[in-house]
C-alpha cells in the first residue's frame, strides 16, 4: 500500500511519538515445523531487515529484536547431561540451528550493526522456549509443552489413555512462563545492555519429567509411546542466567509445575470448547 504526504507524516509522528519498536515476528513453530520449513524460517530476515531500515528512515531510537535458544552451537547441546547451561558467549564460534537458528543469528549481527552505523539503541533477548495460554497448541507449529498438554488432553476425552513422545524422552530443556518472557523482555527494553541476553528459566527437565508435571496437573497417568524418528532437535538446552542477573539484577523465577498448571488449564478449556461447539452446531 502507498501512503499520500499527509498518511506519510502521520506514520512518521506516530512512530516518534512511541519511540520504540518491537520486533516479536517470525515464520516458525516447533521443532516439527522449523526442521521441515527451513527456507521458511530463513525468510524471517526480510522482517528484521525492513523494520531495521525503517527505525532508520523514521528516527526510531531504540529497537528490540526477539531472538531465541537456536543460535548457540550444536556442539554444547550433544548431551542430556549439560557439562554447564548455555551462557551468551556459546553462540560463537557459529553453529545455530539450521535455518531458524542462522536467521536468528544473522538478525541479531544486523542488529548490532545498525546500532554501530546508524546509532540506533538495539537490544536483543535470546528467549528460550517461551510457553504459556494464548499461544499454538495444535496444527503442527506448537512446541512441546503446549503439545503435551494437548496430547494429555486428548487421552482423556478420548479414552485412549495413551500419548506419544517424540524421541526417548530423555531429551532435556527448559521452558520459560510468558509472563517471564515479558518481565525480561521490559526490563532489558529499559536497560543500557547492548549485547544479546538470555531471557530463559534454568529449571532442567526432561521430556519424560515434562509429560509426568502435566499427567500430574490432569490427575492421569497414561501409557508412553516412543516415536524414536520424530524431530528431537539437540539432545540437551538450558539456560545461563548468570549474565542477565548482573546486568538486570533479575531472572526468571515462575517454577514449570505453576506455569503448566496454567499452560493446560487453559488449553483444555479451548479443546472442551471446541468439543460443544460440534455437538451443538
Amino acid at each position: 500500500m502507498r501512503l499520500d504526504l499527509q498518511s506519510r507524516e502521520n506514520c512518521v509522528a506516530a512512530v516518534n511519538d512511541a519511540a520504540v519498536v518491537y520486533n516479536l515476528a517470525a515464520d516458525m513453530g516447533g521443532m516439527g515445523f522449523i526442521e521441515a520449513n527451513k527456507g521458511l524460517c530463513m525468510l524471517s530476515v526480510l522482517i528484521n531487515t525492513h523494520l531495521l531500515m525503517a527505525a532508520r528512515e523514521f528516527g526510531v531510537p531504540r529497537f528490540f529484536y526477539s531472538s531465541s535458544a537456536c543460535v548457540y552451537a550444536a556442539d554444547k547441546q550433544v548431551s542430556e547431561q549439560l557439562e554447564a547451561p548455555l551462557k551468551e558467549s556459546d553462540a560463537y564460534p557459529a553453529m545455530p540451528e539450521d535455518g531458524y537458528g542462522w536467521e536468528k543469528l544473522f538478525s541479531e549481527r544486523m542488529c548490532r550493526h545498525f546500532t554501530e552505523d546508524f546509532g540506533i539503541a538495539t537490544r536483543v533477548a535470546r528467549y528460550h522456549n517461551v510457553y504459556g495460554p494464548w499461544g499454538t497448541y495444535d496444527g503442527g507449529r506448537e512446541k512441546a509443552p503446549a503439545a503435551v498438554c494437548r496430547k494429555v488432553i486428548q487421552a482423556q476425552l478420548s479414552g485412549s489413555n495413551e500419548i506419544e513422545i517424540w524421541g526417548d524422552g530423555e531429551q532435556t530443556r527448559s521452558f520459560t512462563y510468558i509472563d517471564d518472557c515479558l518481565e525480561g523482555t521490559l526490563r532489558l527494553m529499559s536497560s543500557d545492555v547492548v549485547e544479546p541476553l538470555n531471557v530463559g528459566s534454568d529449571q532442567l527437565v526432561t521430556i519424560n519429567q515434562l509429560v509426568s508435571i502435566v499427567e500430574n496437573v490432569a490427575g492421569v497417568t497414561l501409557t508412553r509411546r516412543y516415536k524414536l524418528d520424530a524431530p528431537k532437535g539437540v539432545r540437551g538446552r538450558n539456560s545461563d542466567n548468570t549474565l542477565v542477573r548482573e546486568r538486570l539484577g533479575w531472572a526468571p523465577s515462575i517454577k514449570l509445575e505453576t506455569g503448566m498448571r496454567h499452560t493446560y488449564n487453559w488449553i483444555r478449556e479451548q479443546m472442551t470448547a471446541d468439543t460443544r461447539r460440534r455437538v451443538f452446531a
